[in-house]
């Protein structure tokens, strides 16, 4: 990972803090790919994918997670929780944060399974 999306990680990961939450884990890695932040909010364990909005051209960062990302993502969560004994409630969310690393748009339940 690049320096910028290091900086974008940092950022959204305080920004979730900053919003209370609790920071679980940072770019969980498995077989079927990586989740960027593992996040608690109450009971509720939420995935998180970063994305650095650079330009909105395209549908900007929001449309980048693609069909084939969202598999990806929903195949590594469920990696993660094959060892909990007890299944808690889950959301996929994004974090869009912009170039300068100052502005972020918080996207809760950007996709479900």
């Amino acid at each position: 990972m690049d320096s910028r999306g290091r900086h974008a990680e940092d950022r959204a990961a305080a920004f979730l803090q900053q919003q209370g939450l609790t920071l679980i884990e940072r770019n969980y890695r498995c077989r079927f790919g990586e989740i960027d932040l593992i996040a608690r909010d109450g009971n509720t364990l939420i995935f998180v994918e970063v994305r650095l909005r650079s330009r909105d051209c395209f549908g900007g960062a929001a449309a980048s997670i693609t069909a084939a990302k969202r598999g990806k993502l929903t195949r590594a969560a469920r990696h993660y929780l094959a060892d909990m004994a007890r299944m808690p409630k889950c959301r996929f969310d994004a974090l869009l944060v912009g170039g300068a690393g100052h502005s972020v748009e918080w996207i809760k339940n950007a996709f479900g399974e």
